[in-house]
Parts: C-alpha cells; structure tokens; sequence
C-alpha cells in the first residue's frame, strides 16, 4: 500500500522508506514558504501534488476503521477531487475547473478513494461512476496500470480489486476480453524455485522476466484473497507454504507470497530497502504491509515479529511520513490483533486525527468542553460541592484532550 511506481513513488520514496533517523527534511511545520497554501479539509503538511488523494483516502479509511468520524470537510475535500468521468487525479489544485486532458488521472488514486467512500457510505454516486471508469480503462489482460492504457502491474491491479469488492462487486466477475483482474495478477507470481520464491513481481523487465518485489507481493497477498487496504486479519491461521502445483488459484498464489513475505522478515523483522547512493535501511511502509498480508493470509499469530518491530521502531518514522503512514499502522495493528490507540505506548488514532481537521466526535467535544468552562456551574463549583461534603483525601479532575494540529 505504499505509493505505486508512479511519479508518486518518485517524489515522496525517501519519506516513505524513512528510517528511525529520518534523512530527509523536517515537514512537520508545514509546506516551505514557495508552496501553495494546502486546502483546509486535506490531511497532511506536505505538498499534495503527488499523494494528496492517496494519503486523504487512507486517512479517512483508517479513521473509519477505528469508528472515528472524519470532519465533513475531509470528505467533501476527497469527494470533490472527483472529475466528471469518475476518475480521480493525485491532486486537483482547482477541483471547481472541469478536468481535461491535460490532468493525469490515475488508478490508484481512483481506488483508493472509492475504498474510503464506499467505507463511509452515503456515496453511492461517487464510487459507482469511478468503477465504472475503473471498468473502462481495464486492459486485455483482466489488470490495470497506473495510468489508462498503461502496463498492467501488480500493486494497480491489487488496489483496483480491493476498490471492487468494496463497492460490492465480484473482481472476478469484471472481466476483458475473457480474462479477469485475477489472471492478471497469477500473471506476475513467481514459482516456488529459483530467487523469489512464491513473490509477485511489480511488472516483467524488457525480456519478460519476473523479479520479486516485496510491496507487490504484500499487495497481490491481499488482493488474490479479495480484500482492500483495512481488511481483518482472519486467515486460516496456519503457517504459509510455497507449494507449486500447475497454475496456481489466487488463493495458492496468495500463500504462496505470504511464504515469501514470512521469510523476508524472519531474521530482523523488517523488510530493507536501498535508494540508490544510499545505505540500506529499514523499510517501514512495506514492513506494514507485510504484517497485513501475513495477519489476512495466515491469522494474526503469524504476523507477530514484524508487528512487534513496527510497535518498537516506527514512531519517528509515522511522525515525519504524515498521515498516509499513520493509516498503515492502523491497519496492520488492526489485522494482527494489536490497540491501535496504545502501538508501542503511542495512540496511532490520536497521532493521524491530529494531521487534519478535527474527526466530528472531536470537535462536539471540544463544544461541549467550551459551554462547561463558561458555565457559572463549571468545574470549581463541582470542586466545592466535593470538598464540603468531605468525599475524602482529594478526587480526580480528568479532562478531555483536545484533537488539534500537530
């Protein structure tokens, strides 16, 4: 579920990575003084042009998860990036100007979106026009690209079939030219010899050759078991084989990646990635994803050493990422049976809910928090009620912390 390769993986693959010592720049006060002024609903500090919808959509979807309501004003931000086609952008910077053809529409920002709408329900417009442009630019193969008439490759193809079964659609169903969204994806599995054992490819090289790659894998994991980003960890709870056997189902397939994925994070816990000219260092977004897909594939017990790294190791790395990171965690805590409000001794709730606009819940607090502080029957008055009717040695005044901006 991190940023496909696109030119979203691009510009934002260091914040992705990350590391426990963040290398790159400090964004936590804001944009830079060139940047536009970011939209009042969007989560996130950073420069939307390549994640906002992305980061927005997984927001949302997280927050959900936790039955936390987002403010209307994220939603309306989300739905309002909608071109008229269905499609969503990375990022509109004039959502009331008519998309052309200037303006990139992408898979991946289209399914995400509708996975956080249909999720939030009361949408029903929004994300049946973005399946059926989803449907319309599917290629011959059963998969998608990023971009319309593109490549098909694992991670499109894996979002897409979680935006389906969302919108309450059968993935296998939604066929082109005889072949469905599940062909394609067998297409990029690795058999169970060689490098790569049970892996997904992103896409073959020039000559066709599969290459494993540990994000697909974990989005193909999730995917071929026809789940979305925020899907419960309710696998079968035994121990994932490689086993060829012919052409594999997607449900072979799946556990077949998961294998791949469980001995990629046996010996540290984590998954490692490089940049080039850089050292090689932890990869807290994969990582997260692979927790996922282990928790979905094979039950939450089998997820517990990179769980158990995350809860140590990701909190510097979430804090400079943003809200996109945050929303991981959430999900891969959630699937693998962990609190999400107390990750490693951090409220992963609290941490996104402060990146945007205060959730509804938040804000009717702080409302009614206002109205006691004003009220001549306030909290000093109780005081005194307690203190003279002698309730003992002292009491305990707990207020309700407010969800601001981080």
């Amino acid at each position: 579920m991190n940023f496909r390769r696109s030119a979203a993986a691009l510009a934002a693959a260091v914040a992705v990575i990350g590391s426990a010592a963040p290398a790159v720049a400090d964004t936590s006060a804001g944009p830079s003084p060139s940047s536009p002024a970011l939209p009042a609903g969007l989560y996130g500090t950073t420069d939307p042009q390549y994640d906002g919808v992305w980061r927005q959509s997984l927001a949302l979807l997280a927050q959900h998860t936790m039955e936390v309501r987002p403010a209307a004003k994220a939603v309306d931000w989300l739905t309002g990036q909608q071109c008229a086609d269905g499609s969503f952008a990375a990022f509109r910077a004039e959502p009331g100007k008519a998309c052309d053809a200037k303006l990139m529409v992408d898979t991946n920002s289209t399914a995400a979106a509708v996975q956080a709408l249909a999720a939030l329900g009361g949408h029903d417009t929004a994300t049946g026009k973005a399946v059926s442009w989803l449907k319309s630019v599917q290629n011959k193969d059963g998969g998608w690209g990023y971009t319309p008439g593109g490549p098909s490759d694992t991670n499109s193809t894996s979002v897409v079939i979680g935006a389906l079964a969302a919108a309450g659609q059968k993935p296998e169903s939604v066929v082109k030219d005889g072949k469905s969204p599940y062909d394609a994806l067998l297409t990029f599995a690795l058999p169970c010899s060689g490098d790569g054992a049970g892996a997904f490819a992103y896409q073959p090289d020039k000559k066709g050759k599969l290459a494993a790659n540990a994000d697909a894998t974990a989005a193909a994991v999730v995917a071929a078991l026809g789940q979305g980003m925020a899907p419960e960890g309710n696998g079968k709870g035994s121990e994932a084989r490689c086993e060829d056997s012919g052409k594999p189902s997607p449900d072979r397939a799946a556990a077949n990646g998961a294998s791949y994925l469980a001995q990629a994070v046996a010996k540290d816990g984590h998954l490692t990635s490089s940049l080039p000219g850089a050292t090689d260092q932890p990869d807290f977004g994969n990582t997260a994803d692979t927790v996922v897909a282990l928790a979905v594939q094979s039950g939450p017990a089998q997820a517990q050493k990179p769980l158990k790294w995350l809860e140590k190791n990701s909190e510097a790395w979430a804090k400079q990422s943003g809200p996109a990171a945050y929303a991981q965690l959430v999900f891969a805590a959630r699937a693998a049976g962990a609190d999400p409000r107390d990750f490693g001794g951090v409220d992963l709730v609290e941490r996104l809910n402060a990146t945007g606009p205060a959730p509804q819940a938040a804000a009717e607090k702080d409302t009614e928090d206002s109205a006691k502080s004003d009220s001549p029957f306030g909290v000093w008055w109780t005081v005194g009620v307690f203190l003279v009717a002698g309730v003992g040695i002292g009491f305990l005044l707990s207020g309700r912390k407010k969800q601001g901006q981080s």
